[in-house]
């Protein structure tokens, strides 16, 4: 009986998927402490829970107009399901990566009819560094470039389709709409926007729209009202603060986080290992000639530059938003990888190719070679970890990096790619657990606290308007903690009793003529700065002196 190739033997590629999945997204996603957008979004989904405001969100007692709110309705499910359960908030954004995953291969197959190459480009994807980074965190902009992927899908579908295909017209136009609650207009600019670009600039002479039209304004309606509703309902109930957060919004764009043109001159580092490799899948010259779909490369390549040219032209800039970047960067180093495997079998005849599939394949090598020395440097010598953990760790990486090298070696890419596979699974399985070692405070005394105190669960919280609340207080501290002005005695008599929230003491906060006429008793004073006393990133405000304030 002849062998089947394992990238040949299709029944393995969603186990496999499936495997890689739980080690990019799941395995050991509670490691990280809750950073700002993650306490933001989940204050906002336990506010919507508990105070039953499930469609007009609030954070920290105040209207949060500014996102949409299908992901805060799925961080509330959770909520419910589960109070305080950061890991199972994070899994949720796992689960919308792997719904974009999923889209992304079978949009790949789609595509060039080679599932080896979908299955390719879906582990490199799954490899890359902002794509595990957002699908670990439980922040909503991998919702709405995920159903933007299956909009995408559905919209190339029935666009390729000779006849009207109504369902996959109706299914992009619900992706659609999803997509933007998931995150306003954002997927739409920098995702459908340069793939409908793209996709005019090579397919549209063999594109055949003849009976499709009812069915494509069909889908743009109901992508308008999936859309606009939750909107619509919020501008009719809250007229002034929607039109104050849609101006604040339009005008953050521009004046908001403004980089230069070229800020994103580095996007092929969001690719994390796959760096060197985004950049030799920019040789256009070179592998036009090489890759058999050169016209489908072309494509994946164009849509990418126009992606990276789209947010260029955005004033307001972060790394994060070159999120969707990486969907066609993927395809495209995707062909690059089909290639080397087809010259494989006849083990590289020219000398070019096995250039630079070996420098590409030696880089990450040698990077894998320093993990035992980052090791020993960052966490062994630093008694983060024992001596048989880090030898553990050391021969795990050393055998990866032999694996590598071999597979550099003796020209086979696609056990190179399953390399690359199992570094990371070596990672996120055994170094995971470690990594929030690397921000300890050696007294940690969480804000958290004051849950258990009896004292304090009846009393609403308080700080000064004059000092900064960092919204993680509200996450930790599980409470609203209004603003007040404490030079307002009227404010203060009509608060009372009430728990006070300071950097500083109270007593220096409260004018004496006000404070004689109080009883200030203090409870504690909580430090929730994630660094140790002395490092850099050590904040005072993070620190909480919690005092009870009554009547004299």
């Amino acid at each position: 009986m002849t062998r089947v190739p394992f990238t040949q033997n299709y029944r393995w590629h969603l186990p496999l998927l499936l495997l890689v999945f739980c080690c990019s997204f799941f395995i050991n996603n509670g490691a990280i402490f809750a950073d700002i957008m993650e306490s933001r979004n989940i204050v906002t989904a336990r506010e919507m829970v508990y105070d039953h405001n499930w469609l007009v969100p609030t954070m920290n007692g105040e209207l949060r107009l500014e996102k949409p709110p299908l992901p805060t309705w799925i961080a509330a499910v959770v909520e419910v399901i589960s109070p305080d359960n950061l890991p199972l908030q994070r899994a949720m954004a796992g689960l919308a990566a792997v719904m974009l995953v999923l889209f992304f291969y079978k949009f790949a197959t789609k595509l060039t009819g080679n599932r080896t190459y979908a299955l390719v480009s879906s582990l490199i994807l799954c490899t890359s560094y902002n794509i595990i980074l957002m699908g670990r965190t439980a922040t909503w902009d991998i919702y709405c470039h995920a159903f933007m992927m299956g909009a995408i899908y559905y919209l190339y579908l029935a666009l390729r389709q000779t006849a009207c295909k109504w369902p996959l017209f109706i299914a992009a136009g619900v992706f659609m709409g999803l997509s933007f609650l998931g995150k306003g207009p954002v997927s739409f600019y920098a995702l459908l926007l340069p793939f409908i670009c793209t996709y005019l600039l090579f397919y549209r002479r063999e594109t055949r729209m003849k009976g499709k039209w009812t069915a494509l304004f069909t889908m743009i309606f109901i992508c308008i009202v999936l859309s606009t509703w939750w909107y619509a309902y919020t501008y009719i109930c809250h007229q002034e603060m929607a039109s104050y957060v849609f101006h604040k919004e339009s005008s953050s764009w521009s004046n908001h986080n403004v980089r230069s043109w070229y800020y994103y001159w580095q996007f092929f580092l969001e690719t994390g290992v796959w760096s060197l490799l985004t950049l030799t899948a920019l040789i256009v010259p070179f592998w036009k000639k090489r890759v058999e779909a050169s016209k489908e490369y072309m494509f994946c390549l164009s849509w990418m530059l126009l992606i990276l040219f789209f947010l260029s032209l955005l004033p307001e800039k972060k790394t994060r938003y070159l999120l969707p970047i990486l969907l066609p960067a993927a395809l495209t180093m995707g062909y690059l990888f089909i290639y080397w495997i087809q010259q494989a079998k006849q083990k590289m005849p020219h000398l070019k190719d096995r250039v630079i599939y070996r420098i590409n394949a030696y880089l990450i090598v040698v990077a894998t070679l320093a993990l035992p020395v980052a090791l020993y440097l960052f966490m062994y010598r630093e008694g983060r970890i024992g001596t048989g953990m880090f030898i553990w760790l050391a021969v795990l990486f050393l055998t990866v990096a032999v694996w590598l090298f071999s597979s550099a070696l003796k020209l086979r890419p696609f056990s190179f790619l399953m390399g690359v596979v199992a570094l990371f699974a070596v990672a996120e399985l055994f170094v995971m657990p470690y990594i929030g070692s690397f921000v300890s405070n050696s007294d940690p005394k969480s804000i958290s606290a004051t849950q258990e105190n009896p004292e304090l669960k009846a009393l609403p919280f308080y700080h000064s308007k004059d000092e900064v609340l960092r919204i993680e207080l509200v996450y930790e501290a599980h409470k609203k903690i209004g603003d007040m002005d404490l030079t307002n005695k009227e404010e203060i008599t009509k608060a009372l009793p009430f728990v006070l929230i300071s950097q500083k003491p109270a007593e220096q906060l409260i004018p004496d003529s006000i404070r004689k006429n109080l009883s200030l008793r203090f409870i504690d004073c909580y430090d929730n700065n994630r660094w140790a006393k002395g490092h850099k990133r050590y904040d005072s405000v993070f620190i909480s002196n919690v005092t009870i304030v009554d009547e004299r």
